[in-house]
């Protein structure tokens, strides 16, 4: 629920003013509720989701639960993302990239409808999760809407630069309900997992801050480790990138995955910090947006690269 990876960083609206008071241009449906839904970022957490409950239970899957899972997280991530567009629905205004969202551009003027309509998705997400699996899934789920609106969108992100950072356990949250749907605990190779996932977001983010510096900046959103230093910051993200490998090799620690997983899982890290490498020497947008279009994918690949763990595991290649 904190990550975009699939978001155009260039996209424009029409309007960056802000209305005087909401009013209902027309009724809501859902061509109005699926953007603000972002489904880019919702699919992203279910995959998430899917990579933590296969990671941890790969010899059984059991389908029912794993469907649950995603149909619940799906609801959650929903949720949040309307919260977000709720509670940045100012800011979003203010920049080039977000002044088109629904609420920033004043085509879906009825911020609370959208506000009520999102509590409502976090809440059947995470109690159907709950009731139909166990309460340490719903749980997980709970925590990842409250690490990205409460934590992330509300408190942080507007005043520290530690906002993506601490923001990131969002996203590892759907790996530890992904866990919990399977097992009913948080596996040592899964919290790994959580632990790459958690350690991607800064790099993901801060090359999208590298990027659009002026945006956010004209915003006054404190999105890089240092706003005015940029050359400091473009380093940052190597050395965030470079901390993929170790987790990969923690994931391999558990013996959660085969070897041939463990080898991508640190080919993929090694790629990570190959494509942000110029940005220790010298920041410009092509280099940003090299590391931030790459930075997508690699968390794909890693999903990717754990379903191929499933036949591996049952075939008995040993552990990493």
């Amino acid at each position: 629920m904190g990550v975009n990876a699939f978001a155009h960083p260039t996209a424009e609206g029409t309007s960056p003013t802000a209305p005087a008071e909401d009013t209902l241009a027309h009724p809501l449906g859902p061509a109005d509720y699926l953007p603000l839904a972002k489904p880019e970022i919702t699919l992203l957490i279910c995959l998430v989701a899917v990579g933590g409950f296969l990671l941890a239970a790969p010899l059984a899957v059991d389908f029912v639960r794993l469907g649950i899972l995603v149909g619940t997280g799906a609801s959650a991530s929903a949720g949040a993302a309307m919260l977000n567009h709720f509670l940045d629905r100012d800011l979003d205004r203010r920049m080039k990239r977000t002044r088109g969202r629904p609420l920033a551009n004043e085509h879906v003027l009825h911020g609370s409808n959208v506000a009520v309509v999102g509590l409502a998705l976090l809440a059947v997400g995470i109690g159907f999760a709950t009731w139909l699996l166990n309460p340490l899934t719903g749980f997980s789920i709970f925590l990842g809407g409250v690490t990205y609106v409460g934590i992330y969108t509300f408190w942080l992100k507007r005043r520290s630069s530690w906002n993506i950072v601490i923001g990131g356990f969002a996203g590892s949250a759907p790996a530890l309900a992904g866990s919990a749907a399977a097992v009913g605990a948080w596996t040592p190779g899964v919290l790994a997992f959580a632990l790459l996932v958690f350690l991607w977001t800064p790099p993901h983010f801060w090359s999208l801050a590298l990027l659009l510096r002026d945006d956010y900046a004209r915003a006054n959103l404190p999105m890089l480790p240092r706003m005015q230093d940029v050359p400091y910051s473009g380093k940052v993200v190597v050395v965030s990138a470079a901390l993929l490998v170790p987790a990969a090799l923690v994931i391999g620690w558990t013996g959660a995955v085969a070897w041939p997983v463990l080898v991508a899982l640190v080919a993929l890290g090694l790629l990570f910090v190959a494509v942000t490498a110029p940005l220790w020497r010298s920041v410009t947008p092509r280099l940003a947006r090299r590391g931030f279009i790459f930075s997508g994918p690699y968390l794909l690949a890693v999903v990717a690269v754990l379903l191929v763990n499933i036949p591996l595991v049952r075939a008995g290649v040993p552990g990493g």
